[in-house]
């Protein structure tokens, strides 16, 4: 595999990470919502989602994605529940101001990786981009465990360099509001996009 092809797929991956979708903003609103930490563990989450795509259309397993249509649907729906119920959670948790350090929201750094899993396995935008695009810029057949290890090492620095300034700003806002009526408009707001994120999954999923 040349590295032409490598770079054009790190440089597509880029910009598909790159354009506000509904992982981004569920990304966006989780760091709103309890900083840096938590919402690096759902990144990183997002990003295995992600290797999981990549592995199996490197796999020769993309048909599944066409063939089993149920599968693929609880998946989306599984992700947009767990969007709705975080959204609930941040609309009701009342916080005041010197709760902004301490707050997370109920749940372990591993439900936080589970949540960033659910959301990129239930994304249409990411299927499409593994299952249509992916394929269209490398040549699949000539894959082998040297290359597959090479486009790993990509997808994760990529989406990594992509999703950490993202996080950075949205938790270093959330640090500026110190307010408890600020702290209350923050935590609906994010609430407010996650709930508008799962609507838009549940209506893409029917």
């Amino acid at each position: 595999m040349s590295f032409a092809t490598l770079f054009a797929y790190a440089g597509a991956l880029f910009i598909a990470a790159a354009i506000p979708g509904p992982g981004m903003t569920a990304i966006v609103a989780r760091a709103l919502g309890s900083g840096f930490r938590p919402t690096l563990f759902m990144g990183l989450g997002l990003i295995l989602g992600d290797l999981t795509y990549l592995t199996a259309v490197i796999l020769g397993l993309a048909w599944l994605a066409q063939s089993f249509v149920t599968p693929f649907l609880i998946i989306k729906l599984l992700g947009t529940l767990y969007l709705a119920w975080i959204a609930w959670k941040l609309w009701t948790a009342g916080l005041i101001a010197q709760d902004v350090e301490a707050y997370k929201p109920s749940g372990s750094l591993f439900s936080a990786f589970v949540s960033g899993l659910l959301v990129t396995l239930g994304n249409p935008k990411t299927m499409l981009f593994y299952v249509a695009l992916v394929p269209t810029l490398i040549p699949l057949q000539l894959v082998g465990l040297r290359e597959y290890a090479a486009l790993v090492v990509i997808t994760f620095s990529v989406l990594l360099a992509v999703l950490v300034p993202y996080i950075l700003l949205a938790a270093r806002a959330r640090q500026l509001l110190k307010k408890p009526s600020a702290l209350k408009v923050l935590n609906r707001a994010a609430a407010s996009i996650l709930a508008t994120t799962a609507a838009w999954i549940a209506v893409r999923a029917a």
